[in-house]
Parts: C-alpha cells; structure tokens; sequence
C-alpha cells in the first residue's frame, strides 16, 4: 500500500551510499544481508530484542541498498532480483521463528504457524500474478518499476512488513497478537488481489 510512495524516498536516502559503493556488486550486498537477518533471529531468540531490533534495521538497510547500487552503476539483473526475493523471505520466516522460540507459549506457537501459512498463501497470490502480469507485457517495465518484475500493490507489502516486525521485535510479550492482526492483514491482501485479479484476468 505504501510501496510506490516509500521506494522513491528511499532511492532518495540510499543514492549517497550507493553512490560510494558503486563499485561493489550488489549481489555481494545482497547476501552480506544475510547475516544481520539471521543475527536478528538469533538474538530474537535470546530476548535481545534491542539488538534484535538494530540487526533487523540493518538487514533492510542492506536489502534496499544492493538495488539502488545495482541501478545507480547500470548493473542490474535478473539473477539479482531472484537473489534478493529468495534472502528476503528467508529472513520474513526466521525472524518470527526466532521471536518464538524466545517467547515461547502454546498461543505463540499457533499464531506463528498461522501467520507462516498466510504468508505461504500470500506468496502465491502475488508471485504468480506478477507472472502473468509480465507474460501479459504488463509488468515492471513497463509500469517504470524500480523492481525487477512487477509488485502487485495490496494493503500489505515490503513497507508495510517492515513496519509490522518493527512492532514484533518492540513489544515481543504481545507477539501472538501481534501475529494475528498481522496475518489477517495479509489474507485481507490475498483476498484484495484475488478480486482484482479475477477482473483485471477474465478479459
């Protein structure tokens, strides 16, 4: 939802670093990721949630970096887009995987199953539909996305996930809850691309 808005001032705040990195290969920034990701977990699942909380910053600091520097040198690829969407969710599920395992009641456990099942849902229902979108000649290019294939819009996106495990690192003894009003946002997404798409697609 708030996507096409954040990705501009967000090239707007990244283009400096990157501008001094621009000799690095985004890949290389891309999985150096990583490693603030699974940190983030680990120390998630130690009740560090402060330095939970700065790893996790870091990680997507890092993940909107490698794209600004691949577009700011002219070295983008397609290869560098798979890279970056396959770390990505692996740090979307681990990170509440980590949260829990520090937090760990029955509930926790149950709404975190829930929330990774929508999340597998909701993959589906964007991914896809990007697919067809592109092979429809009506994607990333030619909508002038700064992505490399096109991100159907919904009430939950990147922005919007950065937010929510904001929240989820902020106020940990609430994660259950959290997890829920968190995962009933992205079906209510799900279900927003399923009506669209079967408008937009029967034609």
């Amino acid at each position: 939802m708030l996507d096409s808005a954040t990705r501009k001032l967000k090239e707007a705040v990244l283009n400096p670093i990157a501008s001094v990195l621009s000799d690095v290969n985004p890949n290389v920034i891309t999985v150096t990721s990583l490693v603030p990701g699974l940190l983030c977990a680990w120390f998630a699942a130690q009740n560090l949630m402060g330095w939970a909380l700065a790893m996790w910053i870091a990680n997507r600091v890092l993940d909107g970096l490698d794209g600004t520097i691949a577009r700011l040198s002219g070295t983008q690829t397609d290869f560098g887009g798979y890279l970056d969407i396959l770390i990505d969710f692996l740090i979307y599920a681990i990170v509440p995987i980590g949260i829990v395992l520090g937090k760990q009641t029955t509930f926790n456990w149950i709404t975190l199953v829930a929330l990774l099942a929508v999340f597998y849902i909701n993959s589906a229902s964007w991914m896809y539909l990007s697919s067809i979108l592109e092979k429809r000649g009506a994607g990333a290019k030619k909508t002038a996305e700064l992505t490399t294939v096109t991100m159907p819009t919904g009430i939950i996106e990147g922005t919007e996930t950065v937010i929510a495990y904001s929240l989820f690192l902020l106020f940990s003894n609430q994660i259950g809850i959290l997890f829920l009003i968190f995962g009933s946002l992205v079906l209510l997404t799900i279900i927003q691309r399923l009506v669209w798409a079967k408008s937009a697609l029967s034609l």
